[in-house]
């Protein structure tokens, strides 16, 4: 048997692989609802602030720094709330310091 490797796009790769096309989905999925939150956050914060992976009913932010996470625990009731009233099925949001970061 004669193999050739052959580049392929992200779109291709995720069509043929079911493993890969989830991945993307739920990457999609994170974005789309940090994009619904993004309002609540304050705009000096929004930067230090990332789609994390989705794990069942939980979210997770990846965040900067420390002084950022606290801040974000103070808003995690009202995100919630927002990420409810949009359809999303979100039991808890779990916070993340990027360790790489915040050095």
């Amino acid at each position: 048997m004669i193999r050739r490797n052959h580049p392929v796009t992200l779109l291709q790769a995720s069509q043929d692989s079911p493993t890969l096309g989830r991945l993307l989905e739920l990457n999609r999925d994170s974005v789309a609802r940090l994009q619904s939150i993004e309002s609540l956050i304050p705009p000096a914060l929004r930067g230090s602030v990332k789609a994390g992976p989705i794990d069942g009913a939980v979210w997770c932010l990846l965040l900067d720094n420390n002084a950022a996470a606290a801040k974000m625990r103070q808003l995690l009731p009202m995100l919630q709330s927002r990420l409810l009233s949009a359809g999303w099925a979100v039991e808890s949001i779990r916070l993340k310091v990027n360790a790489s970061a915040s050095r």
